[in-house]
């Protein structure tokens, strides 16, 4: 299959290259390739001529678009718009990748694909107008909401905790809850949900629950890392963009495509690490 990638320089994307390597993958990103250009869009679709196109590219910075917020916008809505009439004219199917934070976090239980989203920040606000443009525009699509996302590579919680190992002592939220995915975990899920042509809205995310606490004790533990760790609340941290207190995904979708728990993700992570021989935190530069 000829696969379009939009967003090929993220994390996700580095492991979906990864877990579709029988198919026939173009990678655009910027600056080559603007996705809130609809001509672009378009033109890049009419060229490569895809039988399907994915789309990772988002604006992630959350704290950020609560200050940018037509940057949030342009990316998280006016690009997936762009993505899901281009595909829609040439006839393919769009797989557009979203996130937990479309709901609110006030459930008690996990959010499934039919719950109600009511998001809090400007990014879930962003990230819920992309998923209503694409389900309007391209009735053969894939939305699908993961969360809490990490890889060996780029920029993400894990690996900032695996630097932050070489503090004293690191302390971490307790209070929020949500679905740790690890991101080869994600790939090859998403790379079943293409053969499996089933459309419609997903839930992807490490299977399970935990608190940021939790996932960074889970996360030392796996890499042998000592450094103690510490429960904080959200109100120690502030931040400017509200977090969902309880964003557990879980699907209702069949057939099933449940990934593994997230512990497993965790110990993927360190064993990729191991080796890579990256287990120990990075070298600080010393303050002048």
């Amino acid at each position: 299959m000829r696969i379009l990638l939009v967003g090929s320089g993220g994390q996700l994307a580095r492991a979906l290259l990864e877990a579709l390597s029988q198919h026939q993958v173009t990678g655009v990103d910027l600056p080559e390739f603007d996705v809130t250009d609809l001509a672009q869009s378009r033109d890049t679709v009419a060229r490569v001529r895809p039988e399907l196109l994915l789309n990772a590219s988002a604006y992630t910075a959350v704290d950020a678009a609560e200050r940018e917020v037509d940057a949030a916008f342009r990316v998280n809505a006016l690009g997936p718009r762009n993505l899901a009439l281009a595909t829609a004219e040439a006839g393919i199917p769009l797989l557009h990748v979203s996130t937990d934070y479309v709901f609110d976090g006030e459930s008690s239980r996990p959010y499934h694909e039919f719950d109600a989203p009511n998001p809090r920040a400007v990014y879930g606000r962003s990230k819920l107008a992309g998923e209503e443009a694409v389900r309007s525009l391209n009735p053969r699509h894939y939305v699908v909401r993961t969360a809490w996302l990490y890889a060996p590579w780029g920029k993400n919680f894990a690996l900032t905790m695996r630097d932050l190992a070489a503090r004293p002592e690191v302390r971490v939220v307790s209070d929020q809850y949500g679905s740790p995915t690890y991101a080869p975990h994600l790939a090859e899920a998403l790379a079943r949900l293409i053969e499996s042509r089933s459309f419609g809205t997903w839930h992807l995310a490490g299977s399970g629950g935990a608190s940021w606490y939790e996932l960074a004790r889970a996360l030392y533990q796996e890499l042998g890392i000592a450094t103690p760790v510490h429960p904080i609340a959200t109100a120690d941290y502030p931040l400017e963009a509200p977090r969902p207190r309880y964003a557990v995904l879980a699907s209702l979708q069949t057939p099933p495509l449940r990934l593994p728990p997230w512990r497993e993700g965790v110990r993927a992570f360190a064993e990729r690490l191991r080796a890579a021989g990256s287990v120990a935190p990075r070298a600080r530069t010393p303050a002048r």
